[in-house]
């Protein structure tokens, strides 16, 4: 049965239809489209669509990398009340590694075969862009074919006011010292009244979209992030993903869309209910269908599990992230999947029992190869 046929079998709306009509045709369908989407309790039919639209971007590849994260410490002058993760200077659980016990890790993780290293962490009170500028260079001394990809805009906004730069200069010194790609986090929930609530102090919506279109005019790739599942509305999150699209459009700097959901363990909102695996499938797909102009759409095994992750290469997703190989907490500390780590095998395996192409790539896509 094609696509159309099995559409027609559905018996959906007539709006239903249009909407299936624009993404079968490759057209952008609309905010209110998004709206009907997330609204529709049709999960196979929004696993059709997804499927399409990603089918068009990346054929039956599936994407995965051999990375691992360096989180240099979850000391953190912003006070989000999603996070678990956040520790005060001298409080238990607080850490601070030293450029040398990254520049440790990096060789570690390199000779095992690691093409990227992930780095990510708390917004530290007393590190300013020069502090990082010494990092990226030691890392790059250590490994020099490794790939970068480091900061949140929320860091890099922090580390610039710190160093008394402004953020175009903070990333051209970044990348004169090595970086090479951004990755999404920070974005939270764009709506700035949800934001004022859960993340009161962090780098705001248009500042945050501000520094990624700074990175893409420098030629420094990015991905893009949501959290979802904690108090916003799908007219939120639909917010959200066009204010990503309308920038897709000016820069075509985001690599990867990353739902992030939310986890409600060891923080402020652990009474809040955690999504169910049927809405996080439907917040792939429409995602996936939605930002039809940005390539990739990745699913963070740490956070939902592997199964859920497997599942959701039938809504739309076609990157697993990586080997990540046990190196990253801030999910694990709220709930997810302890010790993460998953082996080349292991990923191929998800991959090829759905009928999909195992492909391993490097950070910006380049496939390595294919299993």
């Amino acid at each position: 049965m094609n696509n159309i046929n099995l559409i027609d079998s559905l018996n959906l709306s007539n709006s239903l239809k249009t909407i299936a009509g624009k993404v079968f045709n490759a057209k952008e369908i609309s905010t209110s489209d998004a709206l009907e989407l997330y609204n529709c309790s049709n999960l196979a039919f929004l696993g059709v669509l997804a499927d399409v639209t990603k089918k068009r971007l990346s054929g039956d590849l599936v994407f995965f990398n051999r990375n691992f994260h360096i989180e240099p410490t979850n000391i953190c002058v912003n006070h989000c009340r999603f996070c678990s993760y956040r520790r005060r200077e001298g409080q238990k659980g607080a850490w601070e590694c030293s450029i040398e016990d990254i520049v440790e890790d990096v060789k570690k993780y390199r000779a095992k075969g690691a093409t990227e290293v992930h780095i990510v962490g708390g917004v530290h009170p007393n590190r300013n862009i020069n502090y990082y500028v010494d990092m990226l260079n030691s890392i790059k001394k250590a490994a020099p074919n490794l790939h970068i990809k480091a900061f949140t805009a929320v860091e890099i906004d922090q580390m610039c006011q710190m160093g008394n730069v402004s953020v175009e200069e903070g990333l051209r010194k970044l990348k004169a010292a090595g970086l090479e790609s951004m990755p999404g986090g920070g974005a939270e929930i764009f709506d700035e009244k949800i934001r004022a609530e859960i993340c009161p102090d962090k780098t705001g919506s248009e500042e945050w979209l501000r520094i990624h279109s700074v990175a893409h005019s420098m030629g420094l790739p990015t991905n893009a992030t949501i959290l979802y599942g904690l108090l916003e509305s799908y007219k939120h999150r639909v917010d959200h993903l066009n204010r990503l699209r309308e920038l897709q459009k000016k820069t075509n700097g985001f690599n990867a869309f990353i739902p992030l959901k939310f986890k409600r363990e060891n923080n402020e909102y652990s009474k809040v209910k955690e999504t169910t695996l049927v809405e996080d499938l439907k917040n792939y797909a429409v995602s996936r269908i939605f930002l039809n102009n940005i390539p990739h759409l990745k699913a963070y095994w740490p956070m939902i599990g592997k199964q859920a992750a497997q599942l959701s290469l039938s809504f739309g997703v076609d990157d697993l992230d990586g080997t990540i190989d046990d190196s990253t907490k801030i999910y694990s500390m709220a709930g997810g999947e302890e010790k993460p780590s998953a082996s080349r095998t292991e990923l191929i395996k998800l991959i090829k029992e759905l009928n999909l192409v195992p492909a391993e790539r490097d950070t910006v896509y380049n496939i390595l190869e294919t299993f």
